[in-house]
């Protein structure tokens, strides 16, 4: 009887544990930005993001279509393999990829808070043809990026700033970078906001979660002085704890360094396997 008591306590713990975990972190699956903290370890996730930006002076929406494969190595290492695809030729093709990687190296938790900090590195390449100034990994320009993040959750809210330097190299396929070498590099700075805002108790890892966010966007290109700051409010649901669904619409507050589609939506889904090995 006594070691039937102890064995519901502890699966009682877990479950509890569990519970808190997923009403903790919920609210932490920024959009447009990674947080400080990484995907569960020991999880594959695979995610398809449609990318609709307005073009400039123009009512044509340039489509992308960009999936994505994720894997949680451990508790401190994360990486992300994602393919770019768009239709911007007049036909759907592919047209790159990048590879993301995530380290967390300092986490101070508490109960229903927490403080992380990351370093993160990514590198892409793409064969589309450049057509502005600003730099974009995600489908417009070949190059890397290295940054800091600093998360800070407490109770139902978190609060993510992200710091990053860009570097954009020629594209493929004879597509050179036609501005100037100075002009090559750039300096990114994220703020993220985001709220748990159902349910409002939480008994059952079965129960949806929605959560609203706000992102600022910014980037200052080193060469140019020129910069600009993006606005992404975001409405997100997280089904069964493994499926997330994600809505944005992003435009510009700020906008001196022209891009061909500064505004447009963003609709993700997501899905996780956990304990795979």
């Amino acid at each position: 009887m006594k070691d039937i008591l102890i064995s519901t306590m502890k699966n009682t713990l877990i479950i509890f544990g569990l519970f808190c975990t997923h009403t903790i972190k919920a609210q932490e699956l920024f959009t447009w930005t990674e947080p400080a903290s990484n995907m569960a370890a020991k999880s594959i996730g695979i995610r398809a993001t449609n990318l609709f930006m307005k073009e400039n002076n123009s009512r044509k929406y340039n489509f992308r279509l960009n999936p994505e494969l994720m894997w949680g190595i451990s508790a401190k290492w994360m990486l992300h393999a994602e393919l770019f695809t768009a239709n911007e030729q007049q036909q759907f093709n592919a047209t790159g990829g990048s590879l993301y990687l995530k380290y967390r190296f300092y986490s101070a938790d508490d109960i229903h808070s927490h403080f992380r900090m990351a370093v993160y590195g990514r590198g892409a390449f793409t064969n589309a043809v450049i057509h502005q100034p600003a730099i974009d990994f995600n489908g417009y320009n070949s190059g890397y990026e290295l940054g800091l993040i600093a998360t800070k959750l407490s109770g139902k809210t978190a609060v993510s700033l992200t710091a990053g330097w860009l570097h954009a190299a020629d594209n493929t396929s004879g597509n050179k970078f036609v501005y100037s070498n100075t002009s090559r590099n750039a300096y990114l700075y994220n703020l993220s906001v985001g709220r748990l805002m159902l349910p409002r108790s939480y008994t059952s890892y079965k129960q949806t979660n929605c959560n609203l966010m706000l992102e600022m966007l910014g980037q200052v290109n080193a060469g140019s002085g020129r910069s600009y700051l993006d606005a992404a409010p975001v409405v997100q649901f997280i089904v069964m704890s493994r499926m997330r669904i994600d809505g944005s619409y992003r435009f510009p507050v700020l906008n001196d360094l022209y891009r061909m589609s500064p505004r447009g939506f963003l609709i993700r889904v997501e899905y996780n396997f956990f304990n795979v090995y």
